[in-house]
């Protein structure tokens, strides 16, 4: 029966019918055989095209000076244990994650797998097998290392003279916390919550003592550092509630109006709730970002959990003499930078500010002169008021946008809108590596050009 039904099916190949043709001038076809037995060897390197952004970032990364994680490695040659992941090779696959859009270390590692990755991932890793705890801890719990690539590549490109840090943009990007709202509690119910943590590590003691074997010692272990860790992030909302409520009811006195009472996260509580471009509130970090007006490269980074900016600017002229022992000339930063104290320091350390006039709109319609000096102004604040009155200021200040605002754009694009990570601290590495991969591929263009030119 079966050899029945497929005598009637032609043949797929083509082969006979072309064979025993009796016509003229039947075409001569080169016919496909796929039963043929076929091997194909070939090396990662010739597979990835010349040109590819993998390539570029290895190169880059070649160049730094990896030390501090080289200085962490206990594994040396000729001794016992395992070998270490290259360092270079962490940064490298990370870095291109970043400018991928690769947030999470879990699919981080997918892409690195040896066989079924990505092949630029593959190329980096070069045969290495990552799981994503090594990556994940790898991020996370070197934060200084990371700054201090920041600080190595900027020093770099400012004694080639293609940085010069002469005039800076800041400007500050509300980012999603990894908390829900739902998550944010009075400190009545953040109690509850710790005692009840507590009751469920003081069970779970009691479980494994009664009966050893009824969890393995893996499971054990896991159940019982999940609970720990509760109990601190519930111990430190508290904190965290208890200082917010206490800033609160300052200034309340100085407003006369009655404070709110304060909440906050017990998923993260270094987390508080901002409002976001698109009008709505929620769980956020305030992430700042200063750049170099001109060359594009980010010089300064920095988290805070702060609901505005009006306190932003001193702290980050401070970062930069710190960094690379030296203040810009100029300092472009928007209206909600804009305080007395902030121009006053400002100008004391030999920085001009370049900001908005607060309702200069309004005072023009009212009849006043909003360059003008007022009442209350220090000699800089007037000094800057006369300053943003000139034609000359309004050109400076038109650069924030084209730098301060294009940095913030460039790391929205690479989906930065959401912290892959919880606490103040893990989250600024997470801006920094932001900055780093933005700074790497800046470098790449400047170096060319420069090369070029």
């Amino acid at each position: 029966m079966t050899k029945e039904l497929f005598d009637r099916v032609p043949d797929s190949s083509g082969r006979k019918q072309c064979e025993s043709s009796d016509e003229v001038g039947v075409p001569r076809l080169r016919l496909p055989e796929r039963h043929q037995v076929e091997m194909h060897f070939s090396a990662l390197d010739q597979l990835l095209e010349p040109d590819h952004p993998a390539r570029a970032i290895w190169s880059a990364i070649e160049g730094l000076n990896l030390k501090q994680w080289l200085k962490r490695i206990q594994s040396v040659e000729g001794g016992p244990g395992r070998s270490a992941t290259d360092p270079r090779l962490l940064v490298a696959v990370w870095v291109y994650a970043t400018l991928d859009g690769v947030g999470s270390a879990r699919r981080l590692a997918k892409l690195c797998d040896p066989k079924h990755g990505q092949l630029g991932y593959r190329w980096l890793c070069g045969g290495v097998t990552l799981n994503y705890h090594t990556l994940s801890d790898f991020r996370v719990q070197q934060g200084d290392a990371w700054d201090e690539l920041v600080t190595q590549l900027v020093a770099s490109l400012l004694h080639a003279g293609l940085v010069t840090m002469t005039r800076v943009a800041q400007d500050g990007m509300r980012v999603e916390a990894n908390a829900g709202k739902s998550t944010f509690r009075r400190r009545e119910t953040l109690q509850h919550c710790l005692d009840d943590a507590r009751k469920q590590l003081a069970a779970l003691k009691q479980l494994i003592d009664e009966d050893p074997q009824q969890l393995s010692q893996r499971e054990t272990a896991a159940r019982e550092r999940a609970a720990r860790e509760r109990i601190q992030r519930v111990e430190q909302a508290i904190k965290s509630c208890e200082e917010l409520q206490e800033r609160r009811e300052e200034r309340s006195k100085v407003d006369c109006k009655p404070a709110k009472e304060a909440r906050a996260s017990t998923s993260d509580p270094d987390a508080r709730n901002m409002k976001f471009p698109d009008g709505g509130y929620g769980p956020g970090h305030n992430v700042q970002y200063c750049t170099d007006v001109g060359s594009g490269v980010i010089v300064g980074v920095a988290v805070t959990n702060a609901g505005n900016d009006s306190q932003q600017c001193t702290p980050m002229l401070d970062q930069l003499r710190h960094r690379y022992d030296r203040i810009p000339e100029d300092i472009l930063i928007d209206g909600g930078f804009v305080s007395r104290d902030t121009i006053d320091t400002a100008e004391t350390r030999g920085c001009r500010v370049y900001a908005p006039v607060k309702d200069e709109e309004k005072q023009r319609l009212a009849g006043k002169d909003p360059f003008a000096k007022k009442k209350g102004d220090s000699p800089a604040v007037a000094k800057w008021r006369e300053r943003m009155g000139t034609d000359l200021a309004k050109w400076i200040y038109r650069q924030r946008g084209q730098t301060a605002e294009w940095v913030n754009a460039q790391a929205r694009n690479r989906g930065f809108y959401t912290m892959p990570v919880r606490g103040l601290t893990k989250c600024r590495t997470i801006a920094v590596l932001y900055a780093l991969t933005h700074n790497i591929l800046e470098s790449i263009k400047l170096r060319a050009q420069a090369a070029i030119g």
